[in-house]
């Protein structure tokens, strides 16, 4: 049997998108209406939710924005339960919620390393769990993390923001041999370096910088990010569990 390019649809699925509101998380989202999902969002703050969920559109009057705090592990397992009792099982779930500060680790708090590690690395664990594990009885389901080059190399002013995504490799490696029997992939994607507003105020020599060690000698487009992301969530990539996709315009290649 010859390879179907309709393996790379995600007609009839359902997809959640945790940092749905902003950035790579809204970009993926819209991806995913486009590639024919219905695509659910969770974020913090109200009005982005109502932002995009405009931009998405509703089929049926039902709620496709949805309030939550990852840093608050409690309340994970009840959103689970509201997201699927409104909406049925999830076939897909992208965690891309991030949070950093960028300042000297001589000068970073303990709140400001807990700020991030709750959020970018213990939020993205217990988000797979509270999923996985309905993926894990129905046998079959696809989780996206969004990890960093971060994972792969050092950056200064990034030390914690490193260290929460190096984990998130880590769990991503680890679910997926612990799961793949189950039938539930999970994959990540490294992306280069994407103008978000995480970003967006950087040093100008910090951005030069990103840009020349780049093999494409650029930033990357949010667009740019769209194909991995449904490419990993469908059946093209049926047999694909516990990699790290690098989408960095040659960022890591280029080594001199």
């Amino acid at each position: 049997m010859g390879f179907d390019m309709g393996a790379f649809a995600l007609a009839g699925r359902t997809a959640l998108v945790i940092g749905g509101t902003s950035g790579i998380g809204r970009e993926i989202a819209l991806g995913y209406k486009v590639a024919g999902a219905r695509v659910l969002i969770a974020g913090r703050r109200q009005d982005k939710l109502d932002r995009v969920a405009a931009e998405l559109g509703g089929d049926d009057g039902a709620p496709i924005a949805y309030p939550v705090d990852v840093q608050s592990v409690a309340t994970l397992e009840p959103f689970a339960e509201r997201i699927e009792a409104d909406h049925g099982p999830m076939d897909i779930l992208v965690n891309c919620q991030g949070t950093t500060f960028i300042k000297p680790a001589l000068e970073l708090s303990e709140a400001e390393y807990d700020a991030i590690l709750d959020t970018n690395l213990k939020g993205v664990f217990f988000a797979c769990t509270a999923f996985g594990r309905r993926m894990l009885e129905r046998g079959k389901g696809a989780i996206v993390n969004i990890s960093s080059l971060s994972a792969h190399n050092g950056w200064a002013q990034a030390a914690a923001y490193g260290a929460s995504k190096c984990g998130v490799g880590g769990i991503t490696q680890s679910l997926a041999a612990e799961w793949g029997e189950g039938g539930v992939r999970v994959n990540a994607i490294a992306p280069g370096f994407f103008v978000t507003d995480l970003n967006r105020n950087m040093p100008k020599e910090r951005k030069a910088e990103l840009e020349r060690r780049a093999a494409m000698k650029r930033a990357g487009d949010l667009s740019e990010l769209v194909g991995a992301a449904i490419y990993l969530a469908s059946d093209a990539a049926g047999f694909v569990s516990g990699t790290t996709l690098n989408v960095d315009g040659g960022y890591l290649a280029s080594g001199i």
